[in-house]
């Protein structure tokens, strides 16, 4: 298959400078995933950094829902924002987790 490619895109991958967008902090700690590693060690390190990240998702969302509670944020959109980041964070992860539990199942049943 010819991969073209198309002049001023870049993959996502490549993508720099996002923490300099408001409220985005980059969370990725991809120097810690060695590029020599096997595939579980890349994986194991990948679901460490995501679990991580839906972490400071969930403690932002508190933080947010406390500051609101004490009438430090009176702005409802950004609380519902920090929620809704928190939530889809732990539904992504719980989906990946669900994933790895059916390959691991998948895995276990075939007869050598």
């Amino acid at each position: 298959m010819d991969v073209q490619i198309i002049n001023g895109l870049k993959p996502v991958s490549d993508i720099s400078g996002i923490s300099g967008i408001k409220g985005v902090t980059p969370l990725r700690d991809t120097e810690n995933i060695a590029p020599d590693g096997s595939v579980f060690d890349r994986l194991l390190e990948s679901a460490k950094v995501m679990i991580k990240e839906t972490n400071y998702y969930q403690n932002k969302a508190e933080e947010a829902e406390l500051m609101y509670a004490m009438g430090l944020m009176t702005n409802t959109h950004d609380l519902q924002i920090a929620q809704q980041k928190a939530n889809l964070s732990l539904q992504y992860t719980v989906a990946v987790r669900n994933a790895v539990i059916d390959a691991y199942k998948e895995i276990m049943q075939i007869n050598f």
